[in-house]
């Protein structure tokens, strides 16, 4: 079912979902479903699985050269996808990505999606790889996630790379983007963030993911604004509680956020890492219940794999 389906569906009820990152490369599926077995209580309509761009190493020659070699440490978002279809019933959500991926590789994936009934797909841009100062497209990939965007667009219409289009089956996945309720730090303004994400919702993106917040004023303006551009799609907020001291540096630097200053003050005022946790974790509960109340359609958690806070915030919310 389409993610637009499960907000119809809910008549108005916020729902619960979650985001898990695939296992290191040689690692078993099992350490997935541990992330997930702790949620299954509340009942996600659906389950999003990253995706990661390949990474650099360097490997040093008998001469001394060093030789700079391109991997991927941590595949398997689509074959992950269809494991949790097949065991736990429900919907699932793969990235897909520009950086790391050729057009080719993602009509590929596209396909295979398709032939495993996933019906929904995140569409983004994806981040620098590591070493790079800026984004680098892939040689015959996507620059930008209006480009890749653009590409499932034409699959849904039956347009495919190479193939005479007679007679080939369209796909019918529904599309989400990325929604950013401080600006993509890329951004120069606010106004050029809405016109783009107006371009993609035009194109037919229909849903919205947010990055990470902890002012829920920043997503009330954003979805107010939102609307007043135009942008009529649901708009679902992405969390994260902060559960370590050394978030309160890192998620800013990562994601380019603020920390309201009460949570900042009480997380530096924190005797012990376990006291920051619970700080966290009551910040969170408290802006869920704000988002539940004004009308969030899901409350989506970035569980990085570490299912234990999401689930004390779900049983306070659920």
């Amino acid at each position: 079912m389409k993610i637009t389906e499960h907000i119809a569906n809910a008549n108005g009820k916020t729902l619960f979902s979650f985001e898990l990152i695939p296992p290191l490369k040689g690692e078993s599926i099992q350490g997935i479903y541990n992330a997930i077995d702790p949620l299954m209580e509340f009942k996600p309509p659906f389950i999003d699985v990253t995706s990661l761009r390949e990474d650099y190493i360097y490997k040093q020659h008998e001469t001394g050269l060093l030789e700079k070699l391109a991997y991927r440490k941590r595949p398997g978002t689509i074959a992950i996808c269809a494991a949790i279809m097949n065991k736990y019933k429900v919907d699932t959500v793969p990235h897909l990505l520009c950086g790391g991926f050729t057009k080719d590789e993602t009509e590929n994936g596209l396909i295979d999606l398709q032939f495993l009934g996933i019906e929904n797909v995140l569409v983004l841009r994806g981040d620098a790889r590591r070493g790079d100062a800026s984004f680098v497209p892939t040689p015959n990939g996507h620059c930008y996630a209006t480009d890749l965007l653009q590409q499932v667009v034409n699959m849904n219409k039956g347009i495919y790379l190479h193939e005479n289009h007679e007679g080939i089956l369209k796909t019918d996945f529904c599309m989400g983007v990325a929604g950013y309720p401080e600006k993509h730090f890329e951004a120069p303004n606010m106004k050029t963030d809405f016109k783009y994400l107006k371009q993609k919702v035009d194109m037919g993106a229909g849903f919205i993911v947010t990055q990470m917040f902890f002012d829920n004023k920043k997503y009330f303006d954003f979805v107010n604004n939102c609307r007043a551009n135009g942008i009529n799609v649901p708009i679902i907020p992405g969390l994260k509680p902060i559960t370590t001291s050394k978030q309160l540096v890192n998620l800013s630097k990562t994601f380019h956020i603020d920390i309201p200053e009460d949570l900042s003050d009480a997380i530096q005022g924190a005797k012990a890492e376990k006291d920051v946790k619970d700080i966290g974790i009551e910040w969170m509960i408290n802006q869920c219940k704000e988002l539940v109340k004004f009308g969030a359609p899901v409350l989506h958690f970035y569980t990085m794999g570490n299912p234990g806070p999401t689930k004390k915030i779900a049983e306070a919310i659920f």
